[in-house]
């Protein structure tokens, strides 16, 4: 079976990605790549664009056993057979900020990858996808690559399980939910 690391934008999929399959010995597929080499997207001012039902199909020839997957559209182009767990990456908005200000985000962007966060719809989306007992949440605020990574290996070992994670209810008890969802 094959894993998936998933989550919003600057959570920190990549770095944890790349290090994860490195440890476990497991090929690195970047859903995204894959995505750009396969040609199917249309670039937009603020995006890519990814037809998903295409991409489904270049993935389900990709994706096998000591596969690790990585991207945020993992619960789109996956199916619950494919995949062993889901470890959902979560960072708080406050973080994000400055992650995506790094990355010259326009504020549209920003914006949308802030409120996606702190809703946490990729998180929903991965959990309805693949179910509970296959999804781990956790939360990488503050914590350093092998912090991380220490707590992968104790959740993928049934050591440790998943964190719960509500952004929504640090930001309205801050009294910034105008900060984060004005139009």
């Amino acid at each position: 079976m094959s894993l998936v690391v998933t989550g919003n934008p600057g959570v920190g999929k990549h770095t944890i990605s790349k290090n994860l399959a490195n440890t476990l010995q497991y090929d690195l597929i970047d859903i995204n790549t894959e995505a750009i080499k396969s040609g199917l997207f249309k670039k937009t001012k603020d995006a890519l664009d990814v037809d998903v039902s295409k991409l489904k199909k270049v993935l389900k020839a990709k994706v096998k056993k000591r596969t690790l997957v990585v991207g945020h559209l993992a619960p789109y182009v996956l199916t619950k057979s494919q995949i062993s767990n889901a470890i959902i990456l979560r960072r708080s908005p406050y973080d994000l900020i400055s992650v995506y200000k790094k990355r010259r985000y326009s504020k549209r962007k920003m914006q949308e990858n802030l409120q996606a966060e702190i809703l946490g719809i990729v998180a929903y989306d991965t959990l309805i996808k693949f179910g509970r007992k296959k999804c781990i949440q956790i939360d990488c605020t503050s914590k350093s690559i092998p912090q991380v990574m220490h707590k992968i290996k104790k959740a993928l070992d049934g050591n440790v399980e998943s964190e719960f994670v509500d952004w929504l209810s640090l930001v309205a008890e801050k009294k910034d939910l105008k900060k984060f969802f004005q139009t």
